[in-house]
């Protein structure tokens, strides 16, 4: 009878150990986080995705280098801002590195690419920069999640705030991608709405930098302001331009917080005074930023910007996820509702997430003074994007 239960004993022990080794690569408590970078490291943007980059993993490391209890891998891909390219990366990461999280990125062109593909392999997808409508819009998915703003939300506030001021005829530049276009849309619902009209929008290809037509005709056309939507080495440019024109005695400049943000050491005395709205500032009063400030330098031995901030923040919401989920990132469901209810300790001030997994949060009138873009005043508060078209 002995021997018996012994060899039954012995032959369960060893089917629970195989059945373990077949289950050990998604659920075993010791296996790492597999985190997929998906953003630019070269080109125009190439200052953003290094922020991001550095933004996220200074949440980790505050964490001991962990998420959900877990060490974190990572997984790098140079998406180049090139759509062309986006979908072949970002298979690569999903299929070929096996990712449990996708991050990624900057260029509104290739983030519309990563969101369908993980929508096709129900990959987690964190965008923590671009804000094409679309991607909390129409192509909405319940693993799709954003932890920066869209294309709207700083845009439409500035409107706001060129209508109170009393302007009423403006130019609008911008690159004509999507992100572009769709900023200078979400200005001119807010400005028409407040008896503000659009003179003329003028656009030019991405990443053309040639701004010298358009200086020109802006100086004929003779607007009360100017709005522009551009970033990075193109948007100090265009400054530095418009201040060489003489434009910016006479015609004032406006923009969302992209056309200053991390550019303006680049853009030195033509930045002086120029107001943008966006979800992050340089004189934010919270505890949270005084931290997590004094955490980039010491570790990057720079002053962080609105764009570290979005990735710290996409750690923060990531590990809100795993959390609900005891730390497994194979229960995705859980991960998912864990973010979906996430109250967002951030930087920028507390964020919530809305139905379309877009942040609901205070859009900052900032203003260039010393070097920063210092609060003016919160020019809206709690501003939720539309998400129209969404269907969750």
């Amino acid at each position: 009878m002995n021997r018996t239960n012994n060899r039954f004993s012995r032959l369960s022990l060893a089917a629970g150990l195989f059945a373990a080794s077949l289950g050990m690569a998604q659920a075993a408590p010791g296996d790492k986080v597999k985190v997929g970078l998906m953003l630019p490291y070269t080109g125009t943007y190439a200052s953003l995705g290094n922020a991001i980059t550095n933004g996220f993993k200074q949440y980790v490391a505050e964490n001991g280098g962990k998420l959900g209890g877990r060490e974190v891998e990572y997984y790098t891909v140079d998406d180049e801002s090139d759509p062309a390219k986006a979908t072949e990366n970002a298979n690569k990461l999903i299929k070929r590195d096996k990712v449990d999280l996708l991050v990624g990125t900057v260029h509104s062109g290739v983030a519309l690419a990563m969101a369908k593909v993980a929508r096709e392999n129900k990959t987690l997808l964190i965008v923590p920069n671009a804000g094409a409508d679309e991607i909390t819009g129409p192509l909405c998915a319940p693993n799709v999640f954003r932890s920066s703003f869209s294309a709207w939300q700083p845009s439409f506030a500035m409107g706001e705030v060129m209508a109170k001021k009393g302007l009423k005829k403006v130019v609008t530049v911008t690159w004509k991608y999507s992100f572009g276009l769709q900023s200078v849309e979400g200005f001119k619902e807010a400005f028409e709405k407040g008896g503000g009209k659009v003179a003329k929008d003028m656009t030019l290809p991405f990443p053309n930098v040639e701004f010298q037509p358009f200086l020109t005709e802006i100086a004929s056309i003779k607007p009360d302001a100017v709005f522009v939507f551009f970033a990075g080495a193109g948007a100090a440019k265009f400054v530095k331009d418009y201040a060489a024109a003489g434009l910016n005695k006479s015609i004032p400049l406006y923009g969302p917080g992209f056309l200053t943000d991390g550019n303006l050491d680049a853009m030195g005395d033509a930045g002086k005074g120029l107001q943008t709205t966006l979800h992050y500032a340089d004189s934010l009063d919270n505890k949270k930023d005084a931290a997590f400030r004094l955490g980039y330098v010491k570790a990057y031995k720079q002053q962080p910007d609105v764009y570290a901030v979005q990735g710290y923040d996409a750690a923060q919401l990531y590990q809100a996820g795993l959390s609900a989920a005891g730390g497994d990132p194979a229960k995705q469901e859980a991960v998912i509702k864990g973010m979906e209810v996430a109250r967002i300790d951030s930087p920028r001030g507390p964020f919530t997430l809305s139905k379309a997994h877009n942040p609901v949060q205070d859009i900052y009138l900032r203003e260039v003074v010393g070097g920063q873009n210092k609060v003016v005043s919160t020019a809206v508060k709690g501003l939720a994007d539309p998400a129209r078209g969404c269907k969750l």
